[in-house]
């Protein structure tokens, strides 16, 4: 049973690509930037991960290993600048309460869709606390799932009402990169809609 206040919150989520897009952009301009110039390879690795660079690009770490006389060395960690380009917002060092409520981690290494598998995280991205006041994180994985197909506020939605459900559809779709799976997030979790177990397996499922 849900209660008002969730009800409230699912329909917070019923924006259009336009609407979600418009929201990242004004929030987005709000937040405060620092000063000075951000280079990603000047910073320490506990300030890397989800940084955005004086260039609009984000900030990654990556794993290395050395060679020395033809053997691997102990690896180790760097910050560099990825590809990766945010609209509207640079010299960004995220703070450490998005990181918390979030659920995400500076340690992370790349930047990857794989964490939206975990329900747990998912549940954290979703929350009020995450998507309406830390959009620098939302942002990025609204822009990853995408790419997979998959429409944030949708799997949100899902996710409030069916968890299970929305992390079969999320699982197919990134299996699936070709496939849309805005609908299927969209009616996963009305009544009648649900796909059942052949249905919800791609054909990469094991």
């Amino acid at each position: 049973m849900h209660t008002n206040s969730d009800k409230k919150f699912l329909a917070s989520f019923k924006l259009s690509k336009i609407q979600v897009a418009l929201f990242l952009a004004f929030t987005l301009s709000f937040q405060g930037c620092l000063g000075g110039e951000i280079i990603c390879e000047d910073l320490p690795k506990n300030k890397c991960a989800f940084a955005i660079a004086s260039s609009g690009k984000r900030c990654l770490i990556e794993n290395y290993a050395s060679n020395k006389d033809g053997k691997m060395t102990t690896e180790y960690q760097t910050c560099r600048t990825s590809e990766v380009v945010v609209d509207g917002i640079s010299n960004w060092i995220e703070s450490d309460e998005c990181i918390r409520v979030c659920g995400v981690d500076r340690n992370s290494v790349g930047i990857s869709y794989d964490s939206l598998l975990d329900s747990k995280f998912v549940s954290k991205l979703c929350s009020p606390s995450c998507c309406l006041k830390c959009p620098n994180i939302f942002d990025l994985y609204f822009n990853l799932a995408v790419e997979k197909g998959v429409f944030l506020p949708d799997l949100c939605e899902v996710q409030q009402t069916n968890p299970h459900r929305a992390m079969i559809q999320v699982a197919n779709a990134l299996r699936a990169p070709d496939s849309n799976y805005f609908v299927a997030l969209a009616t996963a979790a009305s009544p009648g809609h649900a796909p059942g177990p052949d249905h919800a397996s791609g054909p990469n499922a094991a």
